[in-house]
Protein backbone atom coordinates (compact mmCIF):
# COMPACT_ATOMS: atom_id res chain seq x y z
CA UNK A 1 0.00 0.00 0.00
CA UNK A 2 1.30 3.18 -1.17
CA UNK A 3 1.91 6.33 1.31
CA UNK A 4 -0.69 8.74 -0.93
CA UNK A 5 -3.33 5.48 0.08
CA UNK A 6 -2.60 5.61 3.58
CA UNK A 7 -2.84 9.64 3.89
CA UNK A 8 -6.06 9.52 2.05
CA UNK A 9 -7.44 6.98 4.69
CA UNK A 10 -5.99 8.77 7.57
CA UNK A 11 -8.12 12.01 6.17
CA UNK A 12 -11.50 10.11 5.67
CA UNK A 13 -11.21 8.86 9.05
CA UNK A 14 -10.87 12.06 10.53
CA UNK A 15 -13.60 13.84 8.41
CA UNK A 16 -15.78 10.40 9.67
CA UNK A 17 -14.75 11.28 13.25
CA UNK A 18 -15.40 14.93 13.25
CA UNK A 19 -19.32 13.93 11.30
CA UNK A 20 -19.82 11.33 14.20
CA UNK A 21 -18.57 14.05 17.36
CA UNK A 22 -21.14 16.70 15.89
CA UNK A 23 -23.76 14.06 15.52
CA UNK A 24 -23.61 13.15 19.39
CA UNK A 25 -23.22 16.71 20.42
CA UNK A 26 -26.85 17.48 18.73
CA UNK A 27 -28.02 14.50 20.30
CA UNK A 28 -26.68 15.91 23.72
CA UNK A 29 -27.86 19.42 22.74
CA UNK A 30 -31.73 18.49 21.58
CA UNK A 31 -32.00 16.25 25.15
CA UNK A 32 -30.69 19.07 27.14
CA UNK A 33 -32.82 21.78 25.83
CA UNK A 34 -36.78 19.21 26.38
CA UNK A 35 -35.48 19.14 30.03
CA UNK A 36 -35.28 22.73 30.38
CA UNK A 37 -38.47 23.62 29.23
CA UNK A 38 -39.97 21.23 31.03
CA UNK A 39 -38.50 22.19 34.19
CA UNK A 40 -39.58 26.41 33.34
CA UNK A 41 -42.88 24.87 33.11
CA UNK A 42 -43.10 23.47 36.45
CA UNK A 43 -41.78 26.41 38.28
CA UNK A 44 -44.40 28.66 36.04
CA UNK A 45 -47.09 26.57 37.52
CA UNK A 46 -45.83 26.43 40.97
CA UNK A 47 -45.56 30.53 40.97
CA UNK A 48 -49.14 30.78 39.75
CA UNK A 49 -50.54 28.18 42.89
CA UNK A 50 -48.45 30.81 44.63
CA UNK A 51 -49.54 34.01 43.55
CA UNK A 52 -53.34 32.63 44.65
CA UNK A 53 -52.59 31.74 47.90
CA UNK A 54 -50.86 35.03 48.62
CA UNK A 55 -54.06 36.82 46.89
CA UNK A 56 -56.51 34.66 49.47
CA UNK A 57 -54.62 35.66 52.20
CA UNK A 58 -54.12 39.00 51.50
CA UNK A 59 -58.09 39.48 51.00
CA UNK A 60 -59.11 37.82 54.52
CA UNK A 61 -56.69 40.05 55.98
CA UNK A 62 -58.23 42.91 54.06
CA UNK A 63 -61.35 41.51 55.65
CA UNK A 64 -60.79 41.27 59.11
CA UNK A 65 -59.30 44.65 58.76
CA UNK A 66 -61.98 46.47 57.33
CA UNK A 67 -64.36 44.52 60.52
CA UNK A 68 -61.85 45.94 63.03
CA UNK A 69 -62.18 49.42 61.56
CA UNK A 70 -65.53 49.25 61.39
CA UNK A 71 -65.57 48.99 65.11
CA UNK A 72 -63.29 51.21 65.73
CA UNK A 73 -65.05 54.06 63.97
CA UNK A 74 -68.74 52.53 65.75
CA UNK A 75 -66.94 53.32 69.36
CA UNK A 76 -65.88 56.27 68.35
CA UNK A 77 -68.69 57.69 67.17
CA UNK A 78 -70.76 56.88 70.33
CA UNK A 79 -67.99 58.91 72.36
CA UNK A 80 -68.70 61.45 70.19
CA UNK A 81 -72.30 61.57 70.50
CA UNK A 82 -71.92 61.32 74.60
CA UNK A 83 -69.56 64.00 74.57
CA UNK A 84 -71.76 66.28 72.49
CA UNK A 85 -74.49 65.40 75.05
CA UNK A 86 -72.41 66.42 78.20
CA UNK A 87 -71.06 69.87 76.28
CA UNK A 88 -75.39 70.52 75.37
CA UNK A 89 -75.86 69.95 79.54
CA UNK A 90 -73.02 72.18 80.39
CA UNK A 91 -74.30 74.87 78.18
CA UNK A 92 -77.68 75.04 79.82
CA UNK A 93 -75.88 74.91 83.45
CA UNK A 94 -73.82 77.96 82.24
CA UNK A 95 -76.78 79.77 80.36
CA UNK A 96 -78.73 79.18 83.77
CA UNK A 97 -75.80 80.15 86.05
CA UNK A 98 -75.44 83.09 84.26
CA UNK A 99 -79.37 84.23 84.89
CA UNK A 100 -78.63 83.36 88.60
CA UNK A 101 -75.51 85.91 88.23
CA UNK A 102 -76.92 88.88 86.79
CA UNK A 103 -80.12 88.60 89.16
CA UNK A 104 -77.68 88.81 92.15
CA UNK A 105 -75.52 92.10 90.59
CA UNK A 106 -78.31 93.22 90.17
CA UNK A 107 -79.58 92.78 93.79
CA UNK A 108 -76.07 94.13 95.14
CA UNK A 109 -76.36 97.50 92.93
CA UNK A 110 -79.41 98.40 94.53
CA UNK A 111 -78.12 97.82 98.15
CA UNK A 112 -74.96 100.01 96.72
CA UNK A 113 -77.28 103.06 96.39
CA UNK A 114 -79.10 102.61 99.47
CA UNK A 115 -75.66 102.08 101.45
CA UNK A 116 -74.75 105.50 99.73
CA UNK A 117 -78.53 107.40 100.78
CA UNK A 118 -77.34 105.91 104.19
CA UNK A 119 -73.85 107.53 104.11
CA UNK A 120 -74.89 110.82 102.55
CA UNK A 121 -77.16 111.38 105.33
CA UNK A 122 -74.87 110.21 108.32
CA UNK A 123 -72.16 112.79 106.89
CA UNK A 124 -74.99 115.35 106.88
CA UNK A 125 -75.89 114.73 110.51
CA UNK A 126 -72.21 114.36 111.34
CA UNK A 127 -71.74 118.05 109.68
CA UNK A 128 -75.12 119.31 111.77
CA UNK A 129 -73.66 118.35 115.18
CA UNK A 130 -69.94 119.52 114.34
CA UNK A 131 -71.86 123.22 113.81
CA UNK A 132 -73.96 122.72 117.07
CA UNK A 133 -71.00 121.95 118.94
CA UNK A 134 -69.25 124.57 117.50
CA UNK A 135 -72.29 127.29 118.31
CA UNK A 136 -72.13 125.90 121.88
CA UNK A 137 -68.56 126.11 122.30
CA UNK A 138 -67.37 129.30 120.39
CA UNK A 139 -65.03 126.91 118.75
CA UNK A 140 -64.10 125.42 115.81
CA UNK A 141 -62.96 121.96 115.41
CA UNK A 142 -59.41 122.62 115.39
CA UNK A 143 -59.04 125.20 117.54
CA UNK A 144 -60.70 123.36 120.40
CA UNK A 145 -58.20 120.24 119.18
CA UNK A 146 -55.43 122.62 119.20
CA UNK A 147 -56.73 124.00 123.08
CA UNK A 148 -56.71 120.11 124.31
CA UNK A 149 -53.60 119.69 123.25
CA UNK A 150 -52.26 122.77 124.91
CA UNK A 151 -53.69 121.67 128.18
CA UNK A 152 -52.60 118.33 128.08
CA UNK A 153 -48.56 119.51 127.35
CA UNK A 154 -48.78 122.65 129.65
CA UNK A 155 -49.96 120.24 132.53
CA UNK A 156 -47.82 117.46 131.86
CA UNK A 157 -44.70 119.27 129.77
CA UNK A 158 -42.38 118.47 133.12
CA UNK A 159 -42.88 115.33 133.40
CA UNK A 160 -42.33 114.59 129.68
CA UNK A 161 -39.27 116.38 129.01
CA UNK A 162 -37.70 114.60 132.49
CA UNK A 163 -38.56 111.31 131.14
CA UNK A 164 -37.20 111.89 127.51
CA UNK A 165 -34.22 113.36 128.85
CA UNK A 166 -34.25 109.74 130.94
CA UNK A 167 -34.72 108.03 128.08
CA UNK A 168 -31.64 110.05 126.08
CA UNK A 169 -28.90 109.52 128.87
CA UNK A 170 -30.04 105.82 129.23
CA UNK A 171 -29.85 105.07 125.51
CA UNK A 172 -26.61 106.97 124.77
CA UNK A 173 -25.16 105.33 127.90
CA UNK A 174 -26.18 101.88 126.98
CA UNK A 175 -24.25 102.82 123.20
CA UNK A 176 -21.26 104.50 124.86
CA UNK A 177 -21.32 100.67 127.01
CA UNK A 178 -21.64 99.00 124.01
CA UNK A 179 -19.69 100.34 122.00
CA UNK A 180 -16.86 100.49 124.48
CA UNK A 181 -17.25 96.99 125.11
CA UNK A 182 -16.73 95.94 121.31
CA UNK A 183 -13.93 98.23 121.08
CA UNK A 184 -12.03 96.44 124.06
CA UNK A 185 -13.46 93.11 122.92
CA UNK A 186 -11.35 93.54 119.38
CA UNK A 187 -8.27 95.03 121.18
CA UNK A 188 -7.97 92.22 123.35
CA UNK A 189 -8.44 89.76 120.77
CA UNK A 190 -5.53 91.07 118.71
CA UNK A 191 -2.57 91.68 120.53
CA UNK A 192 -0.21 91.83 117.68
CA UNK A 193 3.48 93.28 118.83
CA UNK A 194 4.53 97.05 117.68
CA UNK A 195 8.02 97.46 115.97
CA UNK A 196 8.74 100.91 114.38
CA UNK A 197 11.15 100.53 111.02
CA UNK A 198 14.30 102.22 110.40
CA UNK A 199 16.07 103.99 108.11
CA UNK A 200 19.09 101.80 107.92
CA UNK A 201 20.60 98.71 106.92
CA UNK A 202 23.69 96.92 108.53
CA UNK A 203 25.56 94.83 106.64
CA UNK A 204 28.46 92.71 108.42
CA UNK A 205 31.93 92.14 106.70
CA UNK A 206 33.29 88.98 106.57
CA UNK A 207 37.01 91.58 106.57
CA UNK A 208 38.32 94.45 106.34
CA UNK A 209 39.71 94.24 102.81
CA UNK A 210 36.25 93.71 101.68
CA UNK A 211 35.91 97.67 102.54
CA UNK A 212 38.27 97.96 100.03
CA UNK A 213 36.76 95.79 97.01
CA UNK A 214 33.04 97.09 97.79
CA UNK A 215 34.52 101.18 97.66
CA UNK A 216 36.80 99.60 94.75
CA UNK A 217 39.35 101.79 92.21
CA UNK A 218 38.95 105.44 92.84
CA UNK A 219 35.72 104.36 94.19
CA UNK A 220 34.03 103.09 91.11
CA UNK A 221 32.45 100.16 92.45
CA UNK A 222 30.49 102.06 96.12
CA UNK A 223 29.84 105.22 93.05
CA UNK A 224 27.93 102.58 90.85
CA UNK A 225 26.18 100.66 93.35
CA UNK A 226 25.04 103.92 94.68
CA UNK A 227 24.03 105.15 91.42
CA UNK A 228 21.86 101.68 90.73
CA UNK A 229 20.53 101.40 93.62
CA UNK A 230 19.68 104.98 95.18
CA UNK A 231 21.15 104.50 98.56
CA UNK A 232 23.65 105.87 100.55
CA UNK A 233 26.45 103.25 101.19
CA UNK A 234 28.54 104.08 104.73
CA UNK A 235 31.55 102.78 105.24
CA UNK A 236 33.90 104.21 107.62
CA UNK A 237 30.81 104.22 110.49
CA UNK A 238 31.40 101.16 111.89
CA UNK A 239 34.44 98.66 111.80
CA UNK A 240 33.16 95.45 110.13
CA UNK A 241 30.00 96.61 109.18
CA UNK A 242 28.46 98.93 106.16
CA UNK A 243 25.23 100.75 106.77
CA UNK A 244 23.42 101.34 103.80
CA UNK A 245 21.00 104.40 104.55
CA UNK A 246 17.41 105.01 102.25
CA UNK A 247 14.07 106.78 103.56
CA UNK A 248 12.47 104.05 100.76
CA UNK A 249 12.75 100.02 102.04
CA UNK A 250 12.20 98.53 99.12
CA UNK A 251 15.30 100.00 97.73
CA UNK A 252 17.37 99.73 100.97
CA UNK A 253 16.53 96.05 100.65
CA UNK A 254 17.21 95.46 97.49
CA UNK A 255 20.51 97.27 98.01
CA UNK A 256 20.60 94.95 101.09
CA UNK A 257 20.59 92.11 99.06
CA UNK A 258 22.27 92.68 96.52
CA UNK A 259 25.46 94.04 98.80
CA UNK A 260 24.81 90.35 100.62
CA UNK A 261 25.36 88.29 97.20
CA UNK A 262 28.40 90.35 96.54
CA UNK A 263 30.31 90.09 99.81
CA UNK A 264 29.63 85.78 99.29
CA UNK A 265 30.80 86.12 95.82
CA UNK A 266 33.62 88.20 96.37
CA UNK A 267 34.17 89.59 92.57
CA UNK A 268 32.96 93.03 92.84
CA UNK A 269 32.99 95.08 89.31
CA UNK A 270 30.89 97.48 88.13
CA UNK A 271 28.76 94.95 85.93
CA UNK A 272 28.59 92.17 88.22
CA UNK A 273 26.99 95.25 91.07
CA UNK A 274 24.58 95.68 87.82
CA UNK A 275 23.73 92.36 87.84
CA UNK A 276 23.22 91.62 91.50
CA UNK A 277 20.94 94.36 91.80
CA UNK A 278 18.37 93.08 88.96
CA UNK A 279 18.23 89.60 90.69
CA UNK A 280 17.29 91.78 94.11
CA UNK A 281 14.30 93.40 92.42
CA UNK A 282 13.58 90.13 91.10
CA UNK A 283 13.72 88.69 94.52
CA UNK A 284 12.22 91.38 96.43
CA UNK A 285 9.50 91.27 93.72
CA UNK A 286 8.50 87.51 94.71
CA UNK A 287 9.01 88.57 98.49
CA UNK A 288 6.39 91.05 98.01
CA UNK A 289 4.35 88.91 96.38
CA UNK A 290 4.64 86.04 99.07
CA UNK A 291 3.58 88.36 101.78
CA UNK A 292 0.17 90.06 99.90
CA UNK A 293 -0.77 86.08 99.43
CA UNK A 294 0.52 85.15 103.29
CA UNK A 295 -1.92 88.48 104.84
CA UNK A 296 -4.58 87.33 102.67
CA UNK A 297 -4.94 84.01 103.58
CA UNK A 298 -4.44 85.52 107.69
CA UNK A 299 -7.59 87.62 107.23
CA UNK A 300 -9.42 84.43 105.26
CA UNK A 301 -9.68 86.83 101.98
CA UNK A 302 -9.62 85.01 98.13
CA UNK A 303 -10.54 85.40 94.59
CA UNK A 304 -8.57 88.93 93.79
CA UNK A 305 -6.79 89.49 90.87
CA UNK A 306 -2.95 88.85 90.98
CA UNK A 307 -1.72 92.11 89.98
CA UNK A 308 -4.23 93.61 92.42
CA UNK A 309 -2.10 91.02 95.47
CA UNK A 310 1.61 92.22 93.84
CA UNK A 311 0.63 95.63 94.63
CA UNK A 312 -0.98 95.13 97.65
CA UNK A 313 2.28 93.35 98.47
CA UNK A 314 4.61 96.55 97.97
CA UNK A 315 3.06 97.97 101.20
CA UNK A 316 5.11 95.03 103.23
CA UNK A 317 8.28 97.58 102.54
CA UNK A 318 6.05 100.70 103.54
CA UNK A 319 6.40 102.85 106.53
CA UNK A 320 3.41 105.16 107.53
CA UNK A 321 5.24 107.12 110.68
CA UNK A 322 7.47 104.02 111.55
CA UNK A 323 3.95 101.71 111.30
CA UNK A 324 4.48 98.63 108.77
CA UNK A 325 1.23 99.68 106.38
CA UNK A 326 0.98 95.74 105.16
CA UNK A 327 0.84 95.02 108.83
CA UNK A 328 -0.95 97.67 109.88
CA UNK A 329 -3.49 96.46 107.04
CA UNK A 330 -3.64 92.97 108.00
CA UNK A 331 -4.00 94.09 111.79
CA UNK A 332 -7.23 96.29 110.86
CA UNK A 333 -8.75 93.77 108.88
CA UNK A 334 -8.60 91.48 111.65
CA UNK A 335 -10.59 94.46 113.83
CA UNK A 336 -12.70 95.08 111.35
CA UNK A 337 -13.65 91.74 111.25
CA UNK A 338 -14.42 91.23 114.82
CA UNK A 339 -16.51 94.47 114.32
CA UNK A 340 -18.51 93.98 111.90
CA UNK A 341 -19.73 90.28 112.89
CA UNK A 342 -20.46 91.91 116.55
CA UNK A 343 -22.76 94.38 114.57
CA UNK A 344 -23.96 92.18 112.38
CA UNK A 345 -21.92 93.71 108.88
CA UNK A 346 -20.89 91.74 106.36
CA UNK A 347 -17.52 90.49 107.67
CA UNK A 348 -15.71 90.05 104.07
CA UNK A 349 -16.16 93.35 102.76
CA UNK A 350 -15.29 94.87 106.10
CA UNK A 351 -12.29 92.40 106.00
CA UNK A 352 -11.29 93.71 102.42
CA UNK A 353 -12.01 97.06 102.84
CA UNK A 354 -9.31 97.45 105.63
CA UNK A 355 -6.96 95.05 104.00
CA UNK A 356 -7.00 97.53 100.81
CA UNK A 357 -7.34 100.86 102.41
CA UNK A 358 -4.25 101.92 101.97
CA UNK A 359 -3.05 99.97 98.69
CA UNK A 360 -2.66 103.29 97.10
CA UNK A 361 0.05 104.23 99.42
CA UNK A 362 2.18 101.60 97.08
CA UNK A 363 2.06 103.76 94.13
CA UNK A 364 1.67 107.06 95.60
CA UNK A 365 4.83 108.19 94.64
CA UNK A 366 4.65 107.47 90.69
CA UNK A 367 0.83 108.27 90.82
CA UNK A 368 -0.95 112.04 90.94
CA UNK A 369 -3.58 112.10 93.87
CA UNK A 370 -3.79 110.97 97.29
CA UNK A 371 -3.67 107.43 98.49
CA UNK A 372 -7.73 107.30 98.68
CA UNK A 373 -8.19 108.33 95.31
CA UNK A 374 -5.04 106.10 93.70
CA UNK A 375 -6.63 103.55 95.98
CA UNK A 376 -10.21 103.51 94.61
CA UNK A 377 -8.86 103.77 91.01
CA UNK A 378 -6.45 100.73 91.86
CA UNK A 379 -9.68 98.43 93.01
CA UNK A 380 -11.96 99.85 90.24
CA UNK A 381 -9.94 98.68 87.69
CA UNK A 382 -9.00 95.34 88.75
CA UNK A 383 -12.90 94.68 89.19
CA UNK A 384 -13.26 94.97 93.29
CA UNK A 385 -16.29 94.57 94.74
CA UNK A 386 -18.38 98.41 95.00
CA UNK A 387 -19.04 97.73 98.56
CA UNK A 388 -15.28 97.03 99.28
CA UNK A 389 -14.57 100.65 97.43
CA UNK A 390 -17.53 102.16 99.39
CA UNK A 391 -16.08 100.39 102.81
CA UNK A 392 -12.77 101.87 102.01
CA UNK A 393 -13.19 105.33 100.38
CA UNK A 394 -14.28 106.99 103.71
CA UNK A 395 -11.29 105.91 106.47
CA UNK A 396 -10.08 109.74 105.74
CA UNK A 397 -13.21 111.37 105.02
CA UNK A 398 -12.48 112.10 101.91
CA UNK A 399 -15.69 110.52 100.56
CA UNK A 400 -19.19 110.03 103.13
CA UNK A 401 -19.86 107.01 104.71
CA UNK A 402 -22.17 105.25 102.49
CA UNK A 403 -22.53 101.91 104.57
CA UNK A 404 -21.58 100.21 108.07
CA UNK A 405 -19.04 98.74 106.94
CA UNK A 406 -16.78 102.57 106.10
CA UNK A 407 -17.55 103.16 110.00
CA UNK A 408 -16.40 100.17 110.68
CA UNK A 409 -12.79 100.26 108.19
CA UNK A 410 -12.25 104.14 109.98
CA UNK A 411 -12.70 102.86 113.28
CA UNK A 412 -10.33 99.89 112.68
CA UNK A 413 -7.82 102.27 111.65
CA UNK A 414 -7.92 104.80 114.43
CA UNK A 415 -7.47 101.35 116.66
CA UNK A 416 -4.53 100.11 115.02
CA UNK A 417 -2.84 103.77 114.52
CA UNK A 418 -3.64 104.92 117.64
CA UNK A 419 -2.30 102.13 120.04
CA UNK A 420 0.45 102.86 121.73
CA UNK A 421 4.04 103.00 120.22
CA UNK A 422 2.49 102.57 117.05
CA UNK A 423 3.52 105.31 115.12
CA UNK A 424 6.26 108.05 115.21
CA UNK A 425 5.30 111.08 113.93
CA UNK A 426 8.73 112.31 112.89
CA UNK A 427 9.57 109.56 110.46
CA UNK A 428 6.64 110.26 108.68
CA UNK A 429 7.21 113.65 108.32
CA UNK A 430 10.65 113.15 107.40
CA UNK A 431 9.96 110.26 104.53
CA UNK A 432 7.37 112.94 103.37
CA UNK A 433 10.53 115.47 102.77
CA UNK A 434 12.66 112.94 100.56
CA UNK A 435 9.75 111.71 99.05
CA UNK A 436 9.14 115.80 97.73
CA UNK A 437 12.44 116.13 97.12
CA UNK A 438 12.36 113.47 94.76
CA UNK A 439 8.99 114.63 93.17
CA UNK A 440 10.25 118.18 92.84
CA UNK A 441 14.09 116.39 90.97
CA UNK A 442 11.77 113.81 88.70
CA UNK A 443 9.46 116.62 87.53
CA UNK A 444 11.58 118.13 85.20
CA UNK A 445 12.02 116.86 81.57
CA UNK A 446 15.12 114.49 81.10
CA UNK A 447 15.32 113.40 84.37
CA UNK A 448 15.69 109.22 84.51
CA UNK A 449 16.47 108.91 88.19
CA UNK A 450 16.69 110.69 91.60
CA UNK A 451 17.70 109.74 94.61
CA UNK A 452 17.24 111.39 98.55
CA UNK A 453 20.16 110.48 100.42
CA UNK A 454 22.26 111.63 103.43
CA UNK A 455 18.84 112.47 105.36
CA UNK A 456 17.81 114.48 102.88
CA UNK A 457 20.92 117.12 102.45
CA UNK A 458 21.41 115.96 99.00
CA UNK A 459 19.50 114.83 95.83
CA UNK A 460 21.22 113.00 93.17
CA UNK A 461 20.26 113.33 89.93
CA UNK A 462 20.62 111.31 86.86
CA UNK A 463 20.10 112.69 83.50
CA UNK A 464 19.42 111.38 80.02
CA UNK A 465 22.71 111.85 78.22
CA UNK A 466 21.29 112.03 74.96
CA UNK A 467 18.47 114.59 75.91
CA UNK A 468 20.57 116.92 78.78
CA UNK A 469 23.65 118.31 77.66
CA UNK A 470 26.48 120.04 80.03
CA UNK A 471 25.40 123.27 80.08
CA UNK A 472 22.00 122.07 80.01
CA UNK A 473 22.97 120.28 83.49
CA UNK A 474 24.08 123.09 85.09
CA UNK A 475 21.01 124.69 84.49
CA UNK A 476 18.81 122.20 85.33
CA UNK A 477 21.13 122.12 88.85
CA UNK A 478 19.70 125.78 89.49
CA UNK A 479 16.48 124.80 88.74
CA UNK A 480 15.63 122.30 90.80
CA UNK A 481 17.15 123.87 93.56
CA UNK A 482 15.28 127.21 93.31
CA UNK A 483 12.43 125.32 92.86
CA UNK A 484 13.02 123.57 96.10
CA UNK A 485 14.15 126.18 98.06
CA UNK A 486 10.22 127.74 97.24
CA UNK A 487 8.47 124.73 97.93
CA UNK A 488 10.08 122.60 100.84
CA UNK A 489 11.21 124.31 104.25
CA UNK A 490 13.76 121.87 105.65
CA UNK A 491 16.63 122.88 108.26
CA UNK A 492 20.38 123.93 106.57
CA UNK A 493 20.68 123.35 103.14
CA UNK A 494 20.40 120.94 100.37
CA UNK A 495 22.52 119.93 97.48
CA UNK A 496 21.57 119.53 93.99
CA UNK A 497 23.82 116.93 92.63
CA UNK A 498 23.25 116.11 88.47
CA UNK A 499 25.07 113.64 87.42
CA UNK A 500 24.95 113.40 83.24
CA UNK A 501 26.49 109.91 82.29
CA UNK A 502 27.78 108.77 78.25
CA UNK A 503 28.45 104.84 78.13
CA UNK A 504 29.89 103.17 74.68
CA UNK A 505 29.48 99.99 74.81
CA UNK A 506 30.68 97.64 71.79
CA UNK A 507 30.93 93.62 71.34
CA UNK A 508 33.73 91.61 70.27
CA UNK A 509 32.85 88.16 68.92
Amino acid sequence: MSTLTVVLLLAAAVVVGIAAGYFLRWLVALGQKGSAEIQVKQKLLEAREQAKNILAEGEKQAGQLEIALREEFRVKEEALVAKEKRVGEKESYLDKRQLDLDREADRVKGQIEEIKKIKERADALIVEREKALEAVAHLTEEEAKEKLVDAVRQEHEEDIMVRIQKMELEGKERLETKARDILTTAIHRLGNSVHADVLTSNIPLPSEEMKGKIIGREGRNIRTFERVTGVDVLVDETPGMITLSCFDPVRRQIARIALENLIIDQRIQPAKIEDAVIKARDEIAKVMKEKADQAAYEVGLHGFDPRLMGILGRLYFRTSYGQNVLQHSTEMAHIAGMIAAELGADVKVAKAGALFHDIGKAVDHAVQGTHVEIGRRILEKFGADKRIIQAMQAHHEEYPYETIESYIVQVADAISGGRPGARRDSVENYIKRLTELENIATSFAGVEKAYAIQAGREVRIFVKPEEISDMAARELARNIAMRVENEMKYPGEVKINVIRESRAVEFAR
